[in-house]
């Protein structure tokens, strides 16, 4: 990657501003349902969550951080496949002075950065209804942007691989939607099988929703830091494949 991978997210960003509404359902507005249904409709039935904290504090991070997942797993995989073949964008950003490098870290900035703003949003309006018990929270915006990040990394390096969108939903299904709900994002892990539990250990949405909570709940440690430096190790080994799978793909 060079240089250039600021003009390809700058490309990104653009399309942003102007299909915003389409990315709001699925960042704000689906998680803040599921903070109403879950966190306050369900909430108000359990007298108590995890370690003492109000249900809604305790989903708050976990919706926080699944909606990153959820929505830049969605963007990872088909509109990377409609950028080399359905439409062709990728194929003439590299026909420019970019590199399929620079398309492909674009890709992943531009998550992180989509992920960043839905999260500020997500906050400001989960504090007033008590999903944030801390002078932390502000920086459990950081986790989100880290996992968004990782899960571009690791997608798009393996849709721009693939020939057709075929396994595109078995992604979704086997893949996303089991961490959604296994990784701590609605119940403690402790709360599931020894075998499950250390299962989702390996979990990159449960390396974010811990470090979510510890920052909304005011109890930041040494383990947190751990869970964001595996989401960082995780893009890091990605970003190489990545590069490689897009040049492949990219180079005539």
């Amino acid at each position: 990657m060079s240089a250039l991978v600021t003009r390809a997210l700058e490309r990104e960003l653009l399309v942003y501003v102007r299909t915003w509404r389409g990315y709001a359902f699925s960042s704000l507005v689906q998680p803040l349902l599921f903070l109403g249904a879950m966190g306050i409709g369900l909430g108000g039935l359990v007298e108590q969550g995890a370690g003492g904290l109000e249900y809604v504090a305790f989903v708050t991070p976990g919706l926080l951080a699944a909606s990153a997942l959820m929505t830049a797993g969605a963007e990872s995989l088909w509109p990377v496949m409609g950028g080399v073949k359905w439409m062709g964008q990728f194929n003439s950003m590299v026909a420019t002075a970019m590199t399929p490098g620079d398309v492909y870290g674009g890709l992943v900035l531009a998550a992180a950065a989509r992920a960043l703003v839905s999260a500020v949003a997500f906050l400001a309006v989960a504090a007033p209804l008590g999903g944030t018990t801390s002078w932390w929270a502000p920086l459990a915006v950081v986790p989100p942007v880290l996992l968004a990040a990782t899960t571009c990394a690791v997608l798009a390096a393996f849709s721009v691989a693939q020939q057709d969108d075929q396994k595109f939903p078995l992604v979704m299904r086997l893949g996303i939607i089991p961490l959604f709900l296994f990784s701590g994002t609605f119940f403690p892990i402790d709360q599931l099988p020894d075998a499950l539990e250390a299962g989702v250990w390996l979990s990159p949405l449960w390396h974010a929703v811990e470090p979510a909570r510890d920052l909304t709940t005011g109890s930041p440690g040494p383990g947190t830091l751990l869970h964001l430096l595996v989401l960082v190790g995780i893009t890091a080994a990605a970003l190489p494949v990545g590069v490689r799978n897009f040049t492949r793909r990219l180079t005539p």
